[in-house]
């Protein structure tokens, strides 16, 4: 299945090209910046990683030579066959690998090549996605096809959290991005969103009181009452909403004005009550004038609650020390300098230090002194604020801005649903990895581990990434061979 059309390098998307030709050069300069050695100054040694990166470049370019000489069907007709291929390959690695920093993720080929197959898992989970969604009248929205959807994301991502790697794993979150396009309503990413608020808030203010009253339970009721009132009146338009809202704004004053200076007590429940009452009208409403949209809002209500009293059980009791560490000190509850705040640290500094044109090549003093951990790899985004500053960094930004729009032109721009789904994918996938890697080495995330796109040392996910982009760009010039 060859397709030796010469014309295809004339149609091809230049404009992604470029940003990826862009992209990987100033990775490779970046990497020789984090990783350079005075005492040994070679770059282009396979002995050395800037060497290394090299072999890895070339490999890249062969690679995308063979995917542009596929035939246009081939991506479509494989999809399930590699993603098979590629789940199995997850499951031999959990068994196989050896243990590496207390991950089993890697195969070792030989001591100089090793394999990360879930880097790899996540373009055939697109394909897989994109292969399942392209057929006649399909709707995602039935229960059938949302659960069979589902299982093609959280599949591999089980099998790579077994491999203790839950880094990698959450990457698969992103292709939520894709079911919203292809129909999901809204309010799955605002309950997504009110989720995470959720378990900030109950950890940024666990400690706090206001009386008898703990201040993150009551903040996370008031928004729950907030959501549950915009819902009703921007999506239902209903009239019973000023009611509601008069009478919440005068059982909260009376009960504030009682808990102040006559009866102290818990105001949380006073806030449960209104949720409770408010619900029970609506489900009243509901049974009466058979409308069930309003059973989505009481089972959004009491799923909150029960989520809000699960935070500190899922925090303290089902997630390990280090991840708890690590929250803790993203969210400012600890410092931990010289545990796990300590890469963050190093790289805050390493990035302000660069003020606003950097320090120039090899010339970053946080890098050069190897302070900041894994620098070339999860942590490149430090050398690149060290070395070229804020112009520098807020280069790589605009770059990734242009990129990722780019991508989603040429996703909308299908005539396929395979081809549409498959480009979301790809969005979701470099959009999540540049926005949690660059968050993370910026102190605005957790540390989870996992690369930048294009700028990270590693062949695994150079490899994986140029793969995943140049599939989407032969599937866009599929789209002209169809015409």
């Amino acid at each position: 299945m060859l397709n030796s059309n010469p014309n295809i390098w004339k149609s091809l998307d230049w404009i992604t090209v470029v940003l990826y030709v862009l992209m990987v050069i100033f990775g490779w300069i970046s990497i020789c910046g984090a990783s350079y050695n005075f005492d040994n100054p070679q770059i282009f040694s396979a002995s050395v990683r800037p060497g290394m990166q090299l072999i890895w470049i070339g490999s890249s370019v062969v690679i995308i030579f063979m995917i542009m000489m596929l035939d246009k069907n081939f991506f479509e007709t494989f999809a399930f066959p590699l993603y098979s291929f590629i789940v199995l390959l997850l499951i031999a690695t959990i068994f196989l690998a050896p243990d590496i920093k207390g991950s089993r993720s890697w195969l070792v080929i030989t001591p100089f090549i090793r394999v990360q197959p879930a880097e790899f898992a996540k373009f055939a989970t697109a394909l897989a996605l994109a292969k399942f969604m392209n057929t006649y009248e399909f709707k995602l929205l039935t229960v059938k096809n949302f659960i069979t959807a589902s299982a093609f994301v959280l599949l591999p991502a089980l099998c790579i959290i077994m491999q203790r790697e839950a880094g990698s794993a959450l990457v698969f979150l992103a292709f939520s991005i894709i079911f919203y396009r292809e129909g999901m309503s809204g309010f799955v990413l605002l309950i997504a969103l009110l989720a995470t608020m959720y378990f900030i808030i109950m950890l940024k203010y666990e400690s706090v009181m206001w009386h008898l009253t703990p201040v993150s339970e009551l903040m996370i009721s008031c928004i729950i009452i907030g959501v549950m009132l915009i819902i009703l009146r921007f999506s239902f338009n209903e009239k019973v909403l000023s009611k509601y809202f008069f009478l919440t704004v005068i059982v909260a004053g009376i009960a504030s004005y009682v808990a102040s200076y006559f009866l102290d007590f818990n105001f949380v429940w006073v806030a449960m009550g209104l949720i409770v009452a408010f619900s029970l009208v609506l489900i009243f409403f509901a049974v009466k004038n058979i409308i069930w949209r309003y059973a989505l809002i009481v089972a959004f209500s009491f799923l909150s609650i029960g989520f809000m009293f699960s935070v500190n059980y899922v925090f303290y009791d089902v997630m390990g020390l280090h991840q708890q560490q690590r929250i803790k000190v993203s969210l400012g509850l600890v410092d931990d300098l010289a545990g796990a705040g300590y890469n963050v640290n190093q790289s805050i500094i390493a990035i302000g230090s660069g003020g606003f044109m950097g320090k120039g090549f090899l010339n970053g003093t946080q890098t050069k002194l190897k302070y900041v951990p894994e620098q070339d790899t999860d942590f490149i985004f430090c050398t690149v604020g060290e070395e070229f500053g804020f112009v520098g960094g807020l280069g790589v930004l605009l770059i990734y801005g242009i990129f990722l729009l780019r991508l989603i032109v040429l996703a909308e721009r299908q005539l396929t649903t395979f081809g549409r789904v498959y480009g979301y994918g790809v969005v979701s996938i470099f959009f999540f990895h540049a926005a949690v890697n660059i968050g993370m080495t910026c102190g605005l995330i957790p540390v989870i581990g996992i690369p930048l796109p294009f700028f990270s040392y590693g062949g695994s996910s150079l490899v994986s990434f140029t793969i995943m982009l140049f599939i989407f760009l032969r599937i866009d010039y599929a789209r002209k061979e169809n015409n």
